[in-house]
């Protein structure tokens, strides 16, 4: 998540999203290895894109994030704030999906998109959530 949140801070628009890409890569990678699972650059970018690709909001809200930085001034300020928050949540969600599902004996050629979109966003919503506040599925 650190890495993923620095990836986010990278000054150049859309730099930043293609850092954040990397590390999540890099991520699923070492996830991989951990689990003794078979591992391909290319699939594991495709499994990416259709775990955050799914949802619109994330398809509008980091790169409409990562262009602020072009704005002088109130957009660089926005965007330093917003763009890392982000990136580490969504490596966060990501990394919990590919390790409940390397944990229950999946590997990464085993994995439903439709089904990955929605694990996706379930954990990034949970981690969404406030502290005090309890989501449907820790009840």
């Amino acid at each position: 998540m650190g890495w993923s949140a620095a990836a986010g801070l990278a000054p150049i628009p859309l730099l930043d999203l293609a850092a954040i890409s990397a590390v999540q890569v890099r991520m699923l990678k070492k996830l991989a290895d951990h689990y003794q699972v078979p591992f391909t650059k290319d699939l594991a970018k495709s499994l990416i894109g259709a775990a955050i690709g799914g949802s619109s909001a994330f398809m509008v809200a980091m790169p409409l994030a990562s262009m602020l930085k072009a704005v002088p001034i109130i957009g660089t300020f926005v965007s330093t704030f917003v763009t890392p928050a982000a990136a580490a949540a969504t490596t966060f969600a990501l990394g919990k999906v590919f390790i409940q599902h390397f944990e229950a004996g999946g590997t990464m050629l085993d994995m439903e998109p439709e089904a990955l979109r929605q694990h996706f966003y379930d954990e990034y919503k949970r981690n969404q959530a406030p502290a005090d506040v309890e989501t449907p599925l820790a009840a």
